[in-house]
């Protein structure tokens, strides 16, 4: 059980003090502390990496001990690529009327489903492009079919820009955008829907998300819907992607943003129980279960066509200019700055892209473990990272490995195809220094791989682990699935 189903107080903050102070960053860790966004920023461009990890990973024990770490086994279906936003960091979305534009099966989706079943896989991650053909009664009919069929998957499905469209294109009844958004939530949760996953999160903050995301919801409309799926007793994840036109101060805003509302969230259930003589019903509150960030992958992407940041003489010695429009934003106290009013400096934004590498991705990350101190698990994105800084997550906040990944077509469709099988996986773990765990999506734990029949220590030949391949949803009427031939193998 995570700290946040024990419903606990508010940690205060110590606005006064230095985000390096040792005594503060010692009672962070411990819980008993909240750092600051000015704090935050100050230990991301201050604190020594090595030094920052290793307080992201005491924070981390504090939370899930020393022993275990986690990974599932899903599989992650895009039900279809037609979508009618317009994202300039994606490489996945067709207008509807391409070769290779596609809407699965029933039937199709069932057959993903029996393979993930097949192998010991728990639940499936269901999202795809915003399609405005598809009638709610579709999505109704899917997720009934698959309870039936399936019932013992959990569905995790549906991101906040999914459920925004959904709610453009039903109407559905509601006076708030909360209101219409809970109501069609409780019809696909009625009809088997189980949790949301947090895709098109991004950067909540609003000069860089008007910029990458065209047509997909803004910051208040993805948290509402968040928000929503809580009050109906939902557990959600919430992600961000960096290493774009961002400033390095929006990672922190977009950090307490999901903070603040998951605050609100935890609040609301403690409310409900206090009101209430049944020690259960804060179970009719939801709340974040995980965050996982990773960096922006360019290939074959709009944005990834943008010139990189320091390739024209000087640039190296100026401010980028995400974060001269991030410093006036100010973490959202400015929220309609207009980078145009700015100067210079900023004229660029937009246009220039600073991209992430490991130690700016396990720097954000283990800021994530510090700032983000109510949510209880953190992820960490090796589809992105490659294995071995994902394995080098678990010493910097993260205490989870996310996926065995059978299937992927959005990240993988902007050029990633790392993909891993459960020994090598498990082997990641243990060779990290923990033992791996299985664990379902509410972070209770399965198969703890302690003893001899563990799926890494069974393996006897390695070399058979190193050549995999993700599959990847076919291209166009009548062709076979893709698969993009990999090289990844176990560790040393």
């Amino acid at each position: 059980m995570s700290p946040t189903d024990g419903l606990r107080n508010t940690p205060p903050q110590h606005p006064i003090l230095s985000g390096l102070d040792q005594g503060l960053l010692g009672a962070v860790a411990a819980g008993s502390a909240r750092l600051t966004g000015p704090q935050a920023i100050e230990l991301f461009h201050k604190m020594p990496l090595a030094e920052l990890g290793r307080w992201a990973d005491t924070r981390c024990k504090t939370l899930h001990g020393d022993t275990f770490r986690t990974y599932v086994i899903d599989r992650n279906i895009n039900y279809t690529n037609v979508c009618n936003a317009k994202c300039t960091f994606c490489a996945f979305r067709r207008d509807g009327n391409e070769a290779d534009a596609y809407t699965l099966t029933y039937e199709q989706i069932h057959e993903k489903i029996a393979g993930l079943s097949a192998i010991g896989g728990t639940q499936i991650l269901m999202q795809g492009g915003m399609n405005p053909d598809l009638p709610l009664d579709w999505y109704l009919t899917l997720l009934s079919g698959i309870k039936q069929r399936f019932p013992h998957i959990h569905v995790h499905a549906f991101s906040p820009p999914e459920l925004i469209e959904f709610v453009h294109f039903f109407n559905p009844p509601g006076a708030t955008l909360f209101d219409k958004a809970r109501w069609v939530l409780a019809k696909l949760q009625e009809a088997g829907l189980d949790s949301l996953p947090g895709g098109g999160g991004e950067i909540f903050a609003h000069p860089v998300r008007s910029k990458i995301g065209l047509g997909k919801c803004d910051q208040d409309a993805w948290l509402t819907v968040m928000y929503a799926a809580h009050s109906l007793g939902m557990f959600t994840s919430a992600t961000m992607m960096f290493g774009h036109i961002e400033g390095h101060a929006d990672r922190v805003h977009h950090m307490l943003m999901v903070r603040e509302w998951q605050d609100k969230a935890l609040n609301a259930a403690r409310e409900s129980t206090q009101h209430s003589s049944h020690s259960t019903t804060s179970a009719r509150w939801g709340h974040y279960k995980a965050f996982i960030s990773w960096p922006f992958q360019r290939e074959n992407t709009p944005l990834g066509r943008v010139k990189d940041w320091g390739l024209n003489p000087g640039e190296m010695e100026q401010e980028f200019p995400g974060d001269v429009v991030a410093r006036a934003f100010a973490l959202g106290a400015n929220p309609d700055v207009d980078y145009r009013n700015l100067g210079r400096e900023a004229a660029e934004f937009g246009r220039r892209v600073r991209l992430s590498g490991a130690s700016d991705y396990l720097r954000t990350q283990a800021l994530s473990r510090l700032v983000i101190d109510n949510v209880y698990s953190v992820g960490s994105s090796w589809v992105t990272m490659g294995p071995h800084i994902g394995q080098l997550g678990l010493m910097y906040g993260a205490n989870d490995m996310g996926s065995v990944m059978m299937e992927e077509n959005v990240v993988s469709s902007a050029g990633t195809t790392y993909c891993l099988d459960e020994a090598v996986l498990c082997r990641l773990i243990r060779d990290a220094g923990f033992v791996p765990t299985q664990r379902d999506n509410r972070y209770d734990l399965l198969k703890i791989h302690a003893g001899p029949e563990s799926p890494d220590l069974l393996v006897t030949d390695w070399s058979e682990h190193r050549a995999q391949k993700m599959h990847r949803e076919a291209l166009g009427k009548g062709k076979q699935a893709g698969r993009t031939p990999l090289s990844v193998g176990a560790t040393r």
